[in-house]
């Protein structure tokens, strides 16, 4: 039975290939789990109309987060923490620390922050580039200023 690909399937094929396969997989597995169609002309017209409003939305989430990325070039952000004689913090600041003060920095969008890339929490003073991906090929560093509160 020939098939188009709806989705990429171990073992068969990319999504937007036709396929051969026994009718038992296309029926019980492939076609109810929305996985591929039936290999017809309206279904590869129905494919290819999918695919361009797949790429037209993918070409629309890049630019957004371009937009967004010239929002947060040159960004910094200042913590002041209590921390110790040898410049350890007494506790840390996290992504969602540093998300949180991006949203108070009157951006016209809200930063998630799973999308704040640091990978353990900043536990000394300093000055770290921390980076913040707003898309799969959009990144850009935030200057995080971690200063000595007044206790």
């Amino acid at each position: 039975m020939k098939l188009i690909l709806r989705k990429a399937v171990e073992n068969l094929g990319a999504a937007g290939e036709v396929v051969e396969v026994k009718p038992g997989y296309a029926r019980n597995y492939l076609i109810p789990h929305g996985l591929a169609y039936v290999a017809s002309q309206k279904n590869l017209e129905r494919l290819e109309a999918e695919q361009a409003r797949a790429e037209e939305q993918a070409r629309r989430d890049y630019l957004e987060a371009r937009r967004r990325a010239s929002q947060l070039e040159g960004a910094s952000v200042v913590f002041e923490v209590r921390a110790g004689e040898d410049g350890k913090l007494f506790g840390s600041v996290t992504n969602a620390d540093i998300a949180e003060r991006l949203n108070q920095g009157g951006l016209d969008f809200e930063v998630d922050r799973r999308i704040v890339q640091l990978d353990e929490p900043i536990k000394t003073l300093g000055v770290f580039n921390v980076p913040v991906r707003l898309h799969s090929q959009v990144e850009v560093e935030v200057e995080v200023r971690v200063e000595r509160g007044e206790d």
